[in-house]
């Protein structure tokens, strides 16, 4: 909202919307105390398959013809007691047989649990990729790398095949991405000891690297600065997610790998969305250790929690803003998150001013809000355009989880994504404005609206028409 706008009355209701998967609304209303209630489950459970509504359902598929990891029943054992805890129902199978297009299309995802090796034969690889053509779920966990090497389909569906590694060790994993539902519960890095793969190809430039392995903390990596570990993407008109971890029986007892296969097991199933586009040459204007460069304006503050690489809103009406360089065509991206029923937004192109008006009057917000008229909502151009509220509804993550937006600017033209989706494409043509170059700042609304800000990056873009002039300076 803007500075000088008086808030709303806010609804304390919130729908989901329809296009969200099945099970998506279940889990997010879950999704506060899921890390505590992960780290009181047993390490393994029964068998028999987890109870749940008749359509809300995985499938993990575990066959293998090569080498045989024995963490394998305590990974099943372990998706299970997830689907009891969030509501979805799981069965497991190492039959080829089950890959029909019928019994495949009773699952919102399939999970390759440390399969090697070829798994599937020529009907069934067929299945399959029409399974994943038509909008189905991929999760591969560890060997899931080491499995149908002469399948073009997978290699990509998988993100890269396995090449080699050295002796289970401790190993440091830098986390790139937080926004993710898979890795927004870790910090920046991660200390765990595992079975460390290394690649034939470095799978970046076509997917969303999620995790990184730092070499200099181990012996035997072969992939030198940028290793890869785990990454998500959009592959074919499905959804994939693959992990590197989870070549021990500890790794299926550990709270923190467990909420990361959780993670990637709702992301692949359409219950939680997140950005997994490609993403390089973006730098960092806030990477959660410090706000230098950064100045408020305004009443307010933001807080920093180094621990988590956070910047939370407090009281207000005010804003953060980068004062340390000015932009002109770029894409900026953030994840950002509301506690509940919050207000805040993102301004840009607005001119260097210790007054929060000044970006009122002269930039543009792209606003942070779930319950106020369309042009005032999560994803609009405040008080100028609606988002597709449409395609905002089915991106959108609810309170209490990460979102990112990304936030590109050309010329006079704005267009806004979030998680990877454009929501909004928005064409400034008011002489008293311009986009072409200018500042960015976050919002801290007032007292009782929390949103929390993370992992603020940048990244210059060619400089492409659209505009009406050169921006004026208000001195």
């Amino acid at each position: 909202m803007h500075p000088h706008t008086s808030p709303h009355s806010r609804s304390d209701s919130r729908s989901d919307s329809g296009t969200r998967s099945r099970w998506g609304a279940r889990l997010a209303a879950a999704g506060a105390t899921l890390l505590l209630a992960l780290t009181a489950l047993p390490a393994a459970a029964s068998g028999a398959a987890t109870s749940g509504a008749a359509d809300d359902r995985v499938l993990v598929f575990s066959k293998t013809a090569g080498f045989r990891h024995d963490s394998i029943p305590d990974g099943i054992a372990a998706i299970k007691e997830l689907g009891t805890q969030s509501g979805f129902a799981v069965d497991a199978t190492e039959d080829g047989a089950a890959f029909t297009p019928d019994n495949l299309a009773r699952y919102d995802a399939v999970v390759f649990l440390s399969t090697t090796g070829d798994v599937l034969d020529t009907a069934q690889q067929s299945a399959f990729e029409g399974y994943v053509r038509a909008g189905g779920g991929y999760v591969g966990v560890h060997a899931a790398a080491d499995t149908e090497y002469d399948w073009p389909f997978y290699e990509g569906l998988a993100g890269a095949y396995f090449q080699s590694h050295p002796a289970i060790q401790q190993a440091t994993v830098d986390v790139e991405d937080r926004g993710n539902p898979a890795t927004a519960h870790l910090a920046p890095t991660w200390e765990r000891t595992d079975e460390w793969y290394n690649y034939r190809t470095n799978p970046r430039e076509r997917v969303k690297v999620l995790a990184t392995l730092d070499e200099s903390s181990y012996q035997g990596g072969a992939m030198g600065e940028d290793h890869p570990i785990s990454w998500c993407q959009e592959y074919r008109g499905g959804r994939a997610f693959y992990t590197g971890f989870g070549h021990t029986k500890e790794s299926y007892a550990d709270p923190a790998f467990r909420q990361h296969l959780l993670g990637g097991l709702r992301y692949a199933t359409g219950a939680a969305h997140a950005d997994c586009r490609p993403e390089q040459g973006y730098r960092p204007l806030f990477d959660g250790t410090s706000t230098d460069g950064w100045k408020q304006a305004g009443p307010g503050s933001f807080t920093l929690d180094t621990a988590s690489g956070t910047l939370t809103s407090t009281g207000g009406m005010g804003m953060l803003w980068y004062g340390a360089r000015e932009l002109g065509s770029y894409s900026l991206k953030l994840d950002w998150k509301m506690a509940g029923d919050d207000n805040s937004g993102v301004f840009v192109g607005f001119p260097a001013s210790d007054d929060p008006w000044s970006a009122v009057n002269n930039g543009y917000e792209v606003q942070i809000d779930a319950t106020d008229t369309p042009d005032h909502t999560t994803g609009s151009v405040y008080g100028f355009q609606s988002a597709d509220l449409a395609k905002r509804d089915a991106a959108l993550n609810p309170p209490g989880e990460w979102n990112t937006y990304e936030i590109r600017v050309q010329g006079e033209r704005l267009r806004i994504w979030l998680n990877g989706v454009k929501i909004n494409d928005f064409t400034n043509r008011d002489p008293a404005r311009s986009l072409r170059q200018g500042y960015v700042g976050i919002q801290n609304h007032g007292e009782g609206d929390e949103v929390s800000f993370r992992d603020i990056r940048v990244k210059d873009l060619p400089a492409k028409g659209g505009g009406h002039h050169q921006r004026h300076h208000d001195g």
